[in-house]
């Protein structure tokens, strides 16, 4: 959709035939989050509304999406026996997936022709009235999920909802990899097309702030808000003394978890013990101190309220910020989701992972594999 400039198109469309639209990860942001058709995401990092009315569609439309396993928990989320599948995409490849009937064409003028052809048609009233109800539970859900608490240790979503609510329309937020960008799909509230940058294809630990910059660099007039884990700030931070050398200023927050907290809470569910994920009594690095050695300004605050009081700041600097903030490593959004095929042994002598198997071959026997 982004591509192809159709997000206008999209809307439209959407509005005038009453169908509801999920998005992927890279779609997120064609449709503003409050629109009477969006459903917000969809799949393994998916809201409740889309991924129940993606289970009992008739006809799925997918357009411009590899149609991957988050998106389609794995082949598990079309569940309806009698589904159809239309792909409209540029790429024949991806057109053809999963035995969809390929509509190869660029998504504007694919659209175009398909509400053309569908005129005066919509989806039967009780079908919208029902996508509208699950749309507004699950935005209630959003909102209790990133709200302010005083929880010790806040979650990520609690975070992300301080940084969405001090954003402006117009800012940018670039995240890649952990448990971040499934929070953001789920979560994030998007105002304006474009201002969603969230590389999640190969989870590319490190992307972060290097693509902030590279998002500076190529939108000037916006601000850029830069969400990074501590082992994704770990691997690769250089660029903080770039955007400070070029002048080009960055917001940054790095949420502390101690270590890899999605990979901890992973290996956990998947019946395995905590091993080598998390620091021994946390993490000790003084992130916020090693920002500044780098030219930026740099803080470490305490608790949420400290945070939603120094985002506006950071904003108002003229030179790149990072703000530091502890969070807990075993929280994460419970509402939504979908099965992701992440193997478990067949054997093995704990408990934890017999049962995990038993859960893993119950989830497997709703794939659908189809031609």
């Amino acid at each position: 959709m982004h591509y192809a400039l159709a997000c206008e198109v999209l809307a439209d469309f959407a509005a005038r035939h009453g169908v509801p639209v999920a998005e992927t990860q890279a779609g997120k942001g064609a449709l503003v989050w409050d629109h009477p058709c969006a459903m917000g995401a969809i799949g393994v990092t998916g809201g409740t509304a889309a991924n129940a009315l993606a289970a009992e569609a008739d006809l799925v439309v997918a357009v411009g999406t590899r149609l991957s396993d988050f998106t389609t928990a794995s082949r598990s989320l079309f569940r309806n026996p009698s589904a159809k599948l239309i792909q409209l995409n540029a790429a024949g490849f991806d057109a053809a997936k999963h035995g969809a009937l390929p509509l190869v064409a660029d998504a504007r003028i694919g659209l175009d022709a398909l509400d053309r052809t569908l005129a005066t048609w919509a989806a039967p009233v009780d079908w919208t009235t029902k996508a509208r109800s699950l749309a507004a539970e699950w935005n209630e859900t959003v909102t209790q999920a990133t709200a302010s608490s005083n929880a010790a240790l806040p979650s990520d979503a609690q975070v992300l909802g301080a940084v969405n609510r001090a954003a402006g329309p117009r800012d940018v937020i670039v995240c890649a990899a952990g448990g971040l960008p499934g929070e953001l799909h789920k979560l994030w509230r998007w105002r304006e097309a474009g201002t969603y940058h969230v590389e999640y294809g190969y989870s590319c630990m490190g992307y972060e702030i290097a693509g902030g910059l590279g998002t500076k660099l190529a939108m000037p007039d916006h601000e850029v808000w830069v969400l990074v884990g501590d082992g994704s700030y770990l691997m690769m931070n250089s660029e903080i003394a770039t955007s400070v050398m070029l002048d080009k200023k960055l917001n940054i927050v790095v949420l502390d978890n101690g270590g890899f907290g999605c990979i901890d809470r992973l290996q956990r569910s998947c019946g395995c013990a905590s091993f080598n994920n998390l620091f021994a009594n946390g993490s000790d690095i003084d992130f916020a101190g090693h920002a500044a050695s780098l030219g930026a300004i740099s803080r470490k605050v305490a608790s949420l309220a400290e945070l939603e009081r120094a985002l506006p700041e950071a904003r108002a600097e003229r030179h790149t910020s990072v703000i530091v903030i502890a969070t807990d490593p075993a929280a994460s959004t419970g509402a939504g989701g979908a099965w992701w095929d992440v193997g478990v042994p067949e054997v093995s002598r704990r408990v934890e992972v017999a049962l995990a198997r038993a859960a893993y071959d119950a989830a497997r026997s709703q794939q659908r594999f189809t031609s």
